[in-house]
């Protein structure tokens, strides 16, 4: 048996509103998921496991009707879904009404059920969110039946507000595979028992890494899986650290420099730290202007000439608060500190 594990696909969110990119980046998770279903049919996969959030809020009825017309067209690979926390089934949710075409298969309750699908040998646990936020552990109890065939379990959550899940007891618990969701970062955990898939692409600026799928396989004894990365857009942070003698365009240019590298396609998060002079003007949106840039975020303190201060202000409050300060009994890191935020505050 061979099978697809997907989570977090968040169809109908808009990362980064606000960008220009924005719309771009909400068309272009719909196209990767419809990528991945045709990679489904064309390696012959037996099942497509989504574990939790397809949709990133209540699914409309037009966007359920576009899917399921895709997924029909890759029969005889079966779908099974679950709603995660995003997409949960809310009292008035489509997913509650909708006919789903025959090789589809859904959980509409937050009772655990079993699915026994017997040309496979395979049976499929799991359950539906209906509230955004479950703080109950709903994972930690269940136990697959006691018969012969491979046992896979859909499972969303694992931290204090989204099912609560003791990991070391859910890999010992009879599974043979756990089909996780809900954290963005794939994990291929227990000797391959357990895996986070991950979301399919990054949805948030903090989604940085590689994303994708997991592919599996069920040779009647064990399961073996691989995770296989999603080519497209990446989140990308990156660090220009700084000293008092860098002047501004300097900064750019290696800002730029490492765009160029990662290329121009990725969006990215610029962290500044280090020291910088002063009397600098920090234009940021120059830096903006260099590609996708989503963040850039200021760690900088101003390098601060302490004895040029001290010598121009020994008579009022400056010059009194640096040696105040050089006198405390304290590590010079620590005075340091004290001297740069003060001296910001008060010259500000």
């Amino acid at each position: 048996m061979k099978f697809m594990h997907i989570a977090d696909v968040h169809l109908g969110a808009v990362p980064d509103t606000g960008c220009p990119w924005a719309e771009q980046r909400s068309k272009e998770i719909w196209e990767a998921f419809y990528e991945v279903l045709d990679t489904a049919k064309a390696e012959n996969v037996d099942f497509v496991f989504i574990a939790g959030d397809l949709f990133h809020r209540a699914p409309l009825l037009r966007e359920l009707k576009e899917l399921n017309y895709r997924f029909a067209g890759i029969k005889p690979v079966r779908i099974v879904i679950m709603a995660g926390n995003h997409d949960y089934l809310r009292h008035d949710s489509r997913y509650l009404s909708f006919e789903w075409s025959e090789n589809v298969s859904f959980f509409k309750s937050q009772k655990m059920e079993c699915l026994h699908f017997t040309q496979e040998k395979t049976y499929v646990y799991g359950l539906s969110y209906e509230n955004f936020e479950i703080e109950t552990p709903l994972y930690d109890h269940i136990r697959p039946f006691q018969e012969e065939g491979c046992h896979i379990l859909l499972a969303h959550g694992g931290d204090s507000t989204h099912v609560p899940i003791n990991m070391k007891k859910l890999s010992e618990s009879g599974f043979d595979y756990a089909a996780m969701g809900h954290i963005h970062k794939p994990a291929i955990m227990y000797d391959g028992k357990m895996a986070y898939s991950g979301a399919l692409v990054p949805i948030d600026r903090n989604d940085t890494g590689e994303h994708g799928y997991i592919m599996g396989t069920w040779d009647g004894t064990a399961v073996q899986t691989q995770f296989v990365p999603v080519q497209g857009r990446q989140y990308i942070h990156f660090t220009v650290v700084m000293d008092g003698r860098m002047p501004w365009g300097m900064a750019v240019d290696f800002a730029a420099e490492e765009i160029a590298k990662y290329g121009n396609q990725h969006i990215y998060k610029i962290i500044l730290s280090g020291f910088r002079d002063p009397d600098m003007e920090m234009d940021l949106e120059q830096m903006y202007r260099l590609g996708n840039v989503a963040e850039i975020e200021d760690r900088t303190e101003p390098d601060y000439d302490f004895d040029a201060l001290y010598a121009a202000n020994r008579d009022n409050v400056i010059g009194m608060y640096i040696q105040k300060v050089r006198a405390l009994p304290a590590e010079q890191e620590s005075k340091n500190k004290a001297l740069y935020y003060g001296l910001k505050a008060l010259l500000q």
